[in-house]
């Protein structure tokens, strides 16, 4: 079979294109469709600007505002929260798919001595009394301590307990104020009729991994187990066997040069033959976009060597603490340090940083600042305040 081979910038803006960020990020939002086509939103506590979920959603579509996620998880119930490689929010029509996920992170709990010795039957037991009794409740609702010395990381047991059961798809994510998770039973969040569906293990293997290479359109065996984290590298690999009559072979060109051997969606083709050249907007992206996620994968295609720096030593960082990088176009142009204030009205730029050989032309600079008027809009503060040059 001849292997197509896709040059790096058709691969770039093919991977711009299935993340939803080939077009201008304008016109009628639906929240719906958006979450499912890529698959999840990752959630993150962190909020220099706006948290990475509410930022991830804004930058496909900016009439995107905080409040509207919460409603299509409380009130619409059209997402549900898991873990895929992190926590995040999938669409709750995946809710049958995703039963071996709950019953995998229920064992990789149950072993961690972390988890273990706070899991007792009577434990579990009295949370879920409580919640069945009371209703919806955070962890605030509960009052047991940490026992010995508080260390980085370790929660009470309660918070392990309720974690546990989470993981498990015994309770669910009813609503959040703010950023607080409240917890129901999962009976009394996800509709009866998707909960209760019996779909076979090797059936939800399959659809993981369509579903993966679906929204990735080309990627090597590894890149397609990492989409979701829920599925082992021997079920990917058999799944691929199986699949192999539908699946198409590719050679993806790297940002140096190089050839890596993948997998490609079955329409392939017509994918490419309906690229086009993805908006010139200059976006600031937030550090946990599902298009930079895979580190590995985004310097082979983009040449942009990016790293999470908030768990590395303040002494040791190249870059900063939370650092957004800048997307024009087709290339990562560079990187900026800005928070918002939300107190004090303010957006500040605290560094900014561009790429080696990118010139700072005047419409650069200016495409940048019409980014940060935007990305002010979202975080809801209206002044812009450089602590560093402009250019």
């Amino acid at each position: 079979m001849t292997v197509l081979r896709i040059p790096n910038r058709t691969a770039r803006q093919l991977w711009l294109q299935v993340n939803g960020l080939g077009d201008t990020p304008t016109g009628p939002l639906d929240l719906k469709a958006l979450i499912h086509n890529l698959g999840f939103v990752q959630l993150d506590t962190i909020q220099f600007v706006s948290r990475a979920h509410h930022h991830i959603l804004w930058s496909r579509n900016q009439n995107y505002r905080e409040p509207m996620l919460n409603r299509h998880l409380a009130l619409d119930r059209g997402v549900f929260e898991h873990f895929t490689h992190d926590a995040s929010v999938l669409p709750m029509a995946f809710l049958p798919m995703w039963q071996r996920q709950f019953s995998r992170m229920r064992d990789k709990v149950s072993r961690s001595s972390w988890f273990g010795k706070h899991l007792a039957d009577d434990h579990l037991d009295h949370i879920r009394r409580r919640i069945r009794d009371e209703g919806p409740l955070s962890t605030h609702d509960f009052d047991t301590k940490i026992q010995g010395a508080r260390e980085m990381w370790k929660r009470p047991p309660h918070k392990i307990g309720l974690d546990y059961l989470w993981y498990a798809g015994e309770l669910a994510t009813c609503h959040r104020d703010g950023f607080t998770k409240y917890y129901d039973l999962a009976e009394r969040v996800f509709p009866e009729d998707l909960r209760s569906q019996e779909v076979l293990d090797q059936e939800q293997i399959d659809w993981l991994c369509h579903a993966a290479l679906d929204r990735i359109s080309v990627g090597t065996q590894a890149e397609i187990r990492k989409f979701w984290d829920a599925t082992e590298v021997s079920e990917v690999a058999d799944w691929a066997e199986r699949s192999a009559s539908s699946l198409v072979p590719v050679q993806i060109e790297s940002a140096e040069g190089g050839w890596t051997t993948a997998l490609a969606a079955p329409d392939i083709e017509e994918r490419l033959a309906g690229l086009t050249p993805p908006t010139s907007r200059l976006r600031i992206l937030n550090p946990f976009d599902p298009a930079i996620r895979d580190r590995v994968r985004l310097k082979r295609l983009f040449g942009f060597d990016y790293t999470v720096e908030m768990f590395v030593p303040a002494a040791k960082r190249v870059w900063g603490y939370y650092v957004y990088p800048l997307l024009e176009g087709d290339r990562f142009v560079g990187r900026i340090e800005v928070k918002a204030d939300r107190k004090q009205d303010r957006l500040t730029v605290q560094n900014l940083w561009w790429e080696p050989g990118v010139r700072v032309t005047a419409q650069r600079q200016a495409k940048l600042e019409s980014e940060l008027v935007r990305l002010a809009r979202l975080a809801d503060v209206s002044e812009i305040v450089w602590q560093v040059p402009a250019h």
